[in-house]
């Protein structure tokens, strides 16, 4: 979990999961965001299912993990979560599993009252556990973030008070979003090839 990103300098291009067409817009970001050239894609959803607002990384993995995305793994789930006990080691396994993978970091955030239920979508790595004053590995190359309850005070107790239902709900959006991204991307990025490999002839 992480603060409402001001470290970020890049921009961050934010959706609130209720919006008419958040489904479109997130897609839309997500994919121009994806590497032109062919990576394997690997998505690291953090966070805890010992904490409600924590939860929202894990279960946007689980969605994943029972979906058939080309090209892609997927860490982090509600049985298996990446947190900050294992991240070191995850990002590790990272390194020495795949050849230079393109890496989406997903995690939970806390921003003002205003911005909750907003999701965001940048370039660059997320920062977990800033939001709880902890100095973790940054992770990944572009990153999506939920914003799932408000800043300032009591960060634990914030994020273990987080409406279930909120959570569950972003997940949904959030996981339904990328699986089309990168399902449309992969599928681009064949019949690309395919039609460079036919016009070679």
């Amino acid at each position: 979990m992480n603060l409402n990103p001001k470290w970020q300098k890049n921009n961050v291009n934010r959706v609130h999961y209720k919006d008419y067409g958040s489904h479109f817009t997130i897609v839309k970001l997500i994919k121009e965001l994806l590497p032109s050239i062919d990576k394997h894609i690997v998505v690291v959803c953090i966070g805890t299912d010992r904490s409600t607002g924590d939860a929202l990384g894990p279960i946007v993995g689980t969605n994943l993990s029972e979906l058939n995305i080309p090209n892609t793994s997927v860490l982090g789930t509600l049985e298996h979560p990446v947190h900050a006990v294992n991240l070191e080691e995850t990002l590790a396994y990272i390194t020495n599993q795949f050849d230079s993978p393109f890496v989406i970091g997903i995690d939970a955030c806390l921003g003002k009252y205003k911005s909750i239920g907003m999701i965001g979508i940048s370039d660059g790595p997320v920062l977990p556990g800033a939001g709880v004053n902890k100095k973790l590995l940054p992770v990944g190359d572009m990153n999506i973030t939920g914003i799932v309850n408000v800043s300032g005070y009591m960060e634990y107790f914030v994020l273990q008070n987080t409406r279930l239902n909120l959570v569950m709900e972003m997940a949904k959006v959030i996981s339904d979003s990328v699986y089309l991204a990168i399902s449309q991307h992969s599928k681009h990025r064949y019949l690309t090839k395919v039609h460079i490999n036919k016009a070679s002839y």
